[in-house]
């Protein structure tokens, strides 16, 4: 049986200098590739981004294994990309 990570990229931090874009694991699924799409589609339904701290329209669209979640803030226009990725290993031991 396949282990799923579920991941979000998006903009971290806070200043347009001090601003970067990293990665989180949401979690992971064991099971098929249609029962972790469908987990990763209610993460992305769910997550609150770091930015904008108020979002006024919040857009998700699918592409292949993820979602893009466009959001709309006071100011700016952020997005986050949320992906489905097959774990191959891991060296935690744990």
């Amino acid at each position: 049986m396949a282990r799923w990570g579920l991941l979000v990229e998006q903009n971290v931090g806070s200043g347009g200098q001090h601003r970067m874009w990293a990665v989180q694991v949401l979690g992971h699924v064991d099971g098929t590739r249609a029962e972790a799409l469908a987990e990763l589609r209610r993460q992305a339904d769910t997550f609150r981004p770091q930015h904008p701290m108020k979002v006024r329209r919040r857009v998700l669209y699918q592409d292949g294994d993820g979602f893009l979640a466009v959001l709309d803030g006071s100011w700016q226009i952020f997005h986050c990309r949320f992906t489905l990725a097959e774990q191959l290993s891991d060296t935690g031991g744990g």
